[in-house]
């Protein structure tokens, strides 16, 4: 009987490892093409491994609760056919300076939720985001996490050592090994002073009173919490309003609403022309449309729009819609419609919840009027459409001013403003603003 093994996928341009959370196959299984094996969660989606064809299941490789990178073996399936050598699966290798080899660290750039801490410590130890967020939660600090001796490959500090040190920490806390920092890590030098230690703020501890009801997080309601504190850890936000009069559009939508679902299949909302704005509006005033690493920006090539869905479980996930600026108002509105349904069903690939560059969030579905949101790093802006409501409003006229009942909406702009000044964070949502106040009545789509 041939053996090959299976790897962990690939699942995003920004997906570097997943968490193994429940295997759905024993060892001595049988097993069929494309039947799910596995169920893994990452740090954006949720999601199973396939097998890749007919066999037995003769080894499971890693445990549940196990991180494992992108490209590692994760099992091994016996086949009629083929040879009976294993496929190797090396991890990708760098070589340091005296000669030694090392495995080189898979370095994420994801949106997804990550906790303040680094990936990297300063002795260039690598931690998982698994790791990362229990730490950052927990209050453990790089020099912490730095001291810890890891059981894992090359040293690396696991989820079992984190735990295993934890009850510890509570008694005894400080370093539970000691690893050498390097002297320009560690010594300020003679000519600058040393700097104060600042302690990380606490969250105040809480004790539930009688009767009170304790509901544990589950692992996406921690993950959008961890993302939400380091956003606004991380960017100064800023936000800017405009109330719009969007009786035109309002009308239009009205009007086409019928015949746009008997000719397209699909219902016309008015998300996908939120989008269409946000995305001319991009083109126009391209530096919104950016990342910032370091002292460095980053000015996105492609638009991107992220669409904020929520979840029956009331969760918040955020599908993308690559390259909006390309599509026309139909292709907008299937792909608006096509991402929420598959997102209240937990069918989104990791793909379709990665590489965002500007989020638009439809607070309004609620009956909000606005918002100030929190912008979805590593992207630099925000906007949340409010409700649609009847106002009275002044109207100019050639023989004066008038009072008449129009559709008005405020839009809401967060954005980070180390790069993203009040001229432009303000001009933009003003020019959104414009481009739905102006929408023509008789518009084609």
């Amino acid at each position: 009987m041939a053996q090959k093994e299976i790897l962990l996928p690939k699942m995003g341009e920004s997906v570097a490892e997943a968490t193994i959370i429940k295997w759905l196959k024993n060892e001595g299984d049988p097993v069929k093409a494309d039947e799910p094996i596995v169920e893994i969660a990452t740090d954006k989606v949720d999601s199973e491994v396939p097998a890749p064809h007919d066999g037995i299941l003769l080894k499971r490789s890693v445990n549940e609760g196990d991180v494992v990178k992108v490209g590692q073996p994760i099992a091994i399936i016996g086949t009629e056919a083929g040879s009976s050598q294993v496929a190797a699966a090396p991890a990708p290798a760098t070589s340091s300076s005296n000669g030694a080899t090392k495995a080189a660290p898979v370095m994420a750039t994801s949106s997804a939720p990550v906790a303040v801490l680094g990936k990297n410590g300063p002795t260039g130890k690598f931690y998982s985001p698994l790791v990362r967020n229990i730490a950052h939660s927990e209050g453990v600090s790089m020099a912490e996490l730095e001291a810890l001796a890891g059981s894992g490959e090359g040293g690396r500090v696991t989820k079992r050592d984190l735990l295993a040190y934890l009850p510890n920490r509570s008694t005894s806390p400080g370093p539970v090994h000691s690893t050498p920092v390097p002297t320009s890590a560690a010594q300020p030098t003679a000519s600058s002073p040393r700097p104060e230690a600042r302690p990380e703020p606490q969250a105040p501890k809480v004790t539930p009173s009688q009767g009170d009801e304790l509901i544990e997080m589950d692992r996406m309601r921690k993950l959008i919490a961890d993302h939400m504190v380091m956003s606004k850890h991380v960017s100064p936000h800023v936000t800017s309003f405009v109330e719009a009069d969007v009786t035109n559009l309002w009308l239009w939508r009205e009007k086409v609403k019928n015949a746009f679902e008997k000719r397209e299949g699909e219902k016309i909302t008015f998300t996908p022309i939120f989008l269409m704005a946000v995305a001319q509006a991009i083109k126009e005033m391209p530096m919104i449309n950016v990342q910032v690493d370091g002292n460095t920006i980053i000015k996105k090539k492609d638009i991107n729009i992220g669409m904020a869905a929520a979840l029956p479980s009331g969760n918040l996930i955020v599908p993308v819609i690559r390259n909006a600026d390309r599509l026309n108002l139909v292709g907008l509105a299937k792909a608006v419609n096509d991402l929420a349904n598959r997102a209240r069903q937990g069918k989104l690939s990791p793909d379709e919840i990665s590489g965002g560059t500007y989020t638009v969030t439809n607070v309004g579905t609620f009956g909000n009027v606005l918002g100030t949101p929190i912008i979805n790093q590593p992207q630099v802006a925000i906007m949340a459409t409010g409700a649609i409501r009847k106002k009275p409003a002044v109207i100019e006229t050639p023989t004066g001013d008038v009072i008449a009942i129009r559709h008005m909406m405020f839009l809401s702009h967060s954005y980070d403003h180390r790069v993203v000044d009040g001229a432009l964070g303000g001009k933009f949502v003003r020019r959104v603003a414009d481009i739905l106040e102006n929408w023509p009545l008789d518009a084609e789509y």
